[in-house]
């Protein structure tokens, strides 16, 4: 803490470190305490309360709360409460080091410490510390941190580390029990592992889970899960660990799950019963919604796996009955989509990214699986990324090729008000496409048909 003699020495100095984060300040602490005497209620008739001069303090970016605590008795008082612990290498303006990267991990810890050892520990809502770029840091110098954040009142913790070493930093789950973790309502980790989740106890206030790059299990996040009951989103992100996600049927507020990258994952199962949401990433996972009627909108992306486009004709209407949206992004698909054996009754909006499939011979009229098994259809839009010019290139012929017939369907589109295709290729499949949607389309194709809608749109690029 600073006395009043380093107070009054700083106010001299002007560049002298800051004691509160061990920082050469930039502005003159002069400046600074003839902009706070309203808080020393000595050179000024104005004399606030004290709750209001906190609640002042509270809305300054750390740095400058920190400055301030330095130059004003109320301030510093209500710096060992400063509720919002935002912990950067930008929020505390630490200079540029280069390719210095000792440096200014050294740099970045003082000033961390000063921080944390001139707080309480009390009155902390938000806490929010990423390390990056900073490298080499030891787990222990995270942990003295974290134990002084996690106090009782916390709403936001938020820990992103970046390569502190070998050894991923391990959470101190026991910290999450009782008290201090009844009132957390979001809970981002980064960078660490979890173990002995069972040590958290009862999270009731937390709404919003996010992990990424976090080593646990499958196992161990169902029982943490399990004791979570408010949630109503969870992120995981690259966690390499999990083989099977369960979601249990406590959570009856989850709305949204996202689950990118989770190279292990096998299978998501989710008991869930108001999940609306659900995007997926990464290899092919074999999904079980459970009852979850509700899902009305699916991202999925799907790398490097020959038959996505066909799980999702497949087995995406028996798992969501009543998707409204759905978004597929599909790289190197090879295989050709089969007829639909369900419907996508409420699908409203599809979009499909295809991403360079290794066969040049893939068949864009394959598609029209996924329109015909969409009667209320609103809006399609392709997105192709991909050679312009192909071998199989109508350009090629001058002459149609009337041995090539379309690949027309009986359905009729009449719902259909927008399509998109961006990254139109010279593939004859690709024609035929469009001119199957023209044709079929109430309102998109109706100049073909002779019944052109007041509300559609077309584009192709």
């Amino acid at each position: 803490m600073g006395t009043p003699e380093q107070m009054k020495a700083l106010s001299i100095q002007g560049q002298t470190q800051d004691p509160i984060t061990g920082d050469g300040s930039t502005c003159s602490a002069a400046q600074i305490k003839a902009d706070s005497n309203c808080a020393e209620g000595t050179e000024s008739p104005v004399h606030l309360p004290e709750d209001i001069l906190h609640r002042i303090h509270a809305l300054m970016p750390i740095r400058d709360a920190a400055q301030a605590a330095c130059v004003s008795h109320a301030f510093l008082r209500s710096w060992r409460y400063y509720p919002r612990l935002i912990l950067s290498v930008d929020s505390l303006g630490i200079k540029d080091y280069g390719s210095k990267y000792d440096e200014l991990t050294r740099d970045f810890i003082s000033r961390v410490d000063h921080i944390m050892q001139n707080h309480s520990g009390m009155g902390v809502k938000e806490f929010r510390l990423e390390n990056y770029p900073c490298s080499t840091m030891d787990p222990s110098t995270v942990d003295r941190w974290v134990q002084v954040a996690i106090t009782p009142g916390i709403k936001e913790f938020d820990l992103s580390l970046f390569e502190l070493s070998d050894i991923k930093y391990s959470f101190p789950c026991s910290l999450l029990s009782g008290e201090r973790g009844s009132s957390i309502q979001s809970l981002m980790l980064a960078g660490c592992s979890l173990r002995s989740l069972e040590q958290a106890g009862f999270m009731s206030s937390l709404t919003n889970l996010d992990l990424h790059s976090v080593d646990v299990t499958g196992e161990e996040l169902f029982c943490f899960l399990s004791n979570s009951y408010a949630l109503e989103k969870i992120s995981l992100w690259n966690c390499n660990n999990i083989i099977c996600l369960k979601i249990p049927c406590q959570l009856q507020k989850l709305n949204f799950l996202e689950v990118l990258d989770c190279e292990m994952l096998e299978m998501i199962d989710s008991n869930a019963p108001n999940l609306s949401t659900l995007s997926c990433s990464g290899r092919q996972t074999h999904i079980s919604l459970g009852h979850a009627s509700q899902v009305r909108k699916i991202r999925f992306r799907c790398d490097y796996s020959s038959n996505a486009l066909d799980y999702a004709i497949t087995k995406l209407p028996l798992i969501a009955p009543n998707l409204q949206i759905l978004y597929l992004s599909i790289i190197d698909e090879t295989i050709n989509i089969p007829t639909a054996f369900g419907k996508f009754l409420q699908l409203k909006h599809l979009e499909i990214i295809l991403h360079a499939p290794n066969s040049l011979d893939f068949d864009f009229c394959c598609l029209i699986s996924f329109l015909d098994a969409s009667p209320a259809l609103e809006t399609f839009i392709l997105r192709i990324g991909m050679p312009t010019i192909r071998h199989d290139s109508i350009v090629e012929d001058v002459i149609s090729d009337s041995s090539h017939p379309l690949h027309l369907s009986e359905s009729c589109y009449d719902n259909l008000k927008n399509v998109m295709i961006t990254g139109f290729c010279s593939a004859k499949s690709m024609i035929e496409l469009t001119i199957h949607i023209m044709m079929l389309a109430d309102g998109c194709g109706g100049a073909c048909r002779g019944r052109k809608g007041p509300h559609r749109h077309s584009e192709i690029h």
